[in-house]
């Protein structure tokens, strides 16, 4: 299970430097952004394969992200998984219906993150927690 650039897009370097250095260790380029309105500048110039996106961030925040991905053509096909700590029923609710295409839930499992990742990358949507 290795491959593939995954764009991560979150304001916490704890948070950040968890994800980078377990999806890097599985042999994942990871392309980091801090802020929403670089989340969706660097989508467009790095072509992920697969975008981490954290929901609360400085800015727009990741929902206002995922929209300016989506009128992107480019990166219409990319899946676009929400990162947050809200992990409430309504919560991932409300992130399918904008259009994410999975949801994790913080604290992030570093012996999940990797197949949950790769569930990601070969189907476009999974269903994990």
């Amino acid at each position: 299970m290795s491959g593939g650039r995954i764009l991560v897009v979150e304001d916490n370097p704890l948070n950040l430097k968890l994800v980078r250095d377990v999806l890097t260790a599985y042999g994942y380029e990871v392309v980091e952004a801090h802020t929403g309105e670089d989340g969706v500048s660097l989508a467009g110039d790095c072509a992920p394969d697969l975008v981490l996106m954290d929901l609360q961030l400085p800015g727009i925040d990741g929902y206002e992200a995922l929209r300016r991905i989506r009128q992107d053509p480019q990166l219409g096909a990319v899946p676009v998984v929400a990162l947050t700590a809200f992990a409430m029923r309504e919560d991932r609710e409300r992130t399918a219906r904008a259009g994410f295409d999975g949801y994790l839930s913080k604290p992030i499992s570093v012996r999940e993150l990797p197949t949950q990742v790769g569930d990601f990358l070969s189907n476009g949507r999974a269903d994990v927690r």
